[in-house]
């Protein structure tokens, strides 16, 4: 779906009442997107969700599991979107959207890229114009090795720089095989602290306590 083929049904609901938090869940490509999906229905019982997922993060997501309401974006949609000038640039609409961003997985590639300020897909033209008074969580996944990398530590100094919060990876057997730290949080993480106290003080702070709440594993 096309951003602008929304923007009617969003000016309709604009006179309903208090609309809910606009959350912006993308994944790249670690094989943890493989949870991507219960991430999605795990957002969309309170929030309005839209999806973008990076080639990469395709091998693993299974599309058919994503919620109906859930509208999803990949890479060619940034391209195909557009044809002349006047046209809606979807990374600047989706950035515009949003109330918050939430990146789980974040692939160790795509932390690179972010780090390094490259945007040559839809979620990282997204993350360069982020306005980050807004919320923008990371979730990675990678190996043990790749994660305790010294490259990892300075890609993670200059994500703490532009106010980016890290929900730290977590400790168990990975995907290769292995033990040890790297794994993406549980999505169900999320989900667990969607009460009333996540929602006491508005759409930012509800965002925000939900978020944090996958640092606790």
């Amino acid at each position: 779906m096309a951003f602008s083929e929304s923007a009617s049904a969003e000016s309709m609901q604009a006179n309903s009442g208090p609309r809910r938090p606009r959350i912006l869940l993308a994944a790249s490509g670690s094989v943890a997107a493989i949870k991507f999906a219960n991430l999605c229905h795990c957002f969309s019982e309170w929030a309005e969700v839209r999806a973008v997922a990076t080639r990469p993060s395709l091998h693993f997501i299974d599309r058919a599991a994503i919620p109906k309401d859930v509208i999803f974006y990949t890479d060619e949609e940034e391209w195909s979107s557009w044809s002349k000038i006047g046209d809606s640039v979807l990374h600047i609409e989706l950035r515009r959207w949003a109330d918050i961003m939430v990146i789980a997985p974040l692939s160790a590639n795509t932390l690179g890229k972010i780090a390094g300020g490259l945007c040559d897909n839809l979620l990282t033209c997204i993350v360069r114009a982020w306005d980050y008074n807004k919320p923008l969580f990371i979730a990675p996944a990678m190996n043990t090795f790749m994660w305790t990398n010294p490259f990892t530590e300075r890609h993670l100094m200059t994500i703490d720089e532009l106010g980016i919060t890290l929900i730290p990876p977590v400790t168990k057997r990975l995907a290769c095989g292995d033990y040890g730290n790297g794994a993406m949080a549980e999505p169900s993480l999320i989900y667990s602290t969607q009460g009333e106290g996540s929602r006491k003080d508005g759409r930012r702070s509800a965002c925000r306590v939900v978020c944090l709440s996958l640092v606790i594993v």
